[in-house]
């Protein structure tokens, strides 16, 4: 981080811009600790999407990665949406494009496609319906039994949301590079060092990671389950920025990443002075084509209908 007075008098100017453009920021929980303290929102990342559509903004600061940008623009279309650095991307959503999707539908025509929120508005366009880490379970389970479904991108989600409903489902073989590289062996070798600490993961996670946790969830449901919990002492299987809201939000509890390569370089890709120039100069923006915002959010407005 920068020098203490350079460091307030970026935030100052900051500030300033963001009241003279009528701004809003939105920083996911995977963001550096001070890019989460400037923000208005810090959150999951359609429940950011959600909460700046509501408010009277004209401009969205996205601090997050590219598909994050995207929804908001489907949820916001007369709002401009900005995200500070234009090459932050998730290469989980890159793992599946429109025409992939489209190639797989032609072998289960009649499959329902249910897609992460983390995926491009193109695929979104092309799914069916939507959820999130936090409601998955709920969407998948409510769909008519007996019914093809195709999940896409995360096999690791997929297979979670398979276990807990029972469901057949057709996983497409895609995976979070950060999430993926947490093994079985880094929670048993942090339960080792803490043994006294609940083990709280994401359903990103390997299956041989979820079947050593304490608990699965999304990260808004990490915060809730560490706050609600009488435990004190907690390993943690998500991205370490989640960290700095967990110590927040939760004091006099301790918090240990289950292992130092939990780090997602794009979502760290954010900084102060990114977010500066973004409101001095109202770019890099981030639209959606109208045909494929509406029919992106299709795919939302079903998952909403549903949780």
């Amino acid at each position: 981080m920068m020098a203490g007075r350079e460091y307030v008098n970026l935030v100052k100017e900051i500030e300033k811009l963001k009241k003279d453009r009528r701004a809003v920021i939105l920083s996911h929980y995977y963001q550096r600790p001070e890019i989460q303290e400037i923000a208005d929102f810090v959150g999951d990342s359609l429940e950011l999407s959600q909460k700046a559509a509501r408010t009277d903004a004209r401009v969205i600061v996205f601090c997050g990665v590219h598909f994050m940008a995207e929804s908001a623009a489907i949820l916001s279309p007369d709002k401009i949406v900005l995200l500070p650095e234009e090459n932050a991307g998730c290469p989980m959503a890159d793992m599946i494009t429109a025409v992939d999707l489209e190639r797989w539908k032609e072998k289960f025509p009649r499959a329902t496609v249910v897609c992460y929120v983390n995926t491009s508005a193109e695929v979104k366009a092309q799914s069916d319906v939507a959820c999130t880490s936090a409601n998955a379970v709920k969407v998948i389970g409510s769909l008519p039994a007996g019914e093809d479904i195709l999940f896409i991108p995360d096999k690791n989600l997929g297979s979670y949301v398979a276990r807990q409903t029972g469901r057949k489902i057709h996983l497409w073989e895609g995976f979070c590079r950060t999430h993926d590289r947490l093994g079985a062996e880094d929670i048993l070798a942090a339960k080792r060092e803490h043994p006294d600490a609940l083990v709280l993961v994401h359903p990103e996670c390997r299956p041989e990671v979820i079947e050593l946790a304490d608990a699965v969830a999304s990260t808004s449901g990490i915060l809730r389950f560490a706050r609600e919990s009488g435990a004190k002492r907690f390993i943690i299987g998500t991205e370490v920025g989640i960290l700095f809201q967990l110590a927040r939000q939760c004091p006099g509890k301790e918090f240990f990443p289950a292992s130092p390569k939990m780090v997602c370089p794009n979502m760290k890709a954010t900084t102060l002075e990114k977010v500066h120039r973004a409101l001095l100069t109202l770019e890099p923006r981030v639209t959606v084509p109208p045909d494929v915002r509406e029919r992106a959010l299709r795919s939302l407005s079903r998952m909403l209908a549903v949780v």
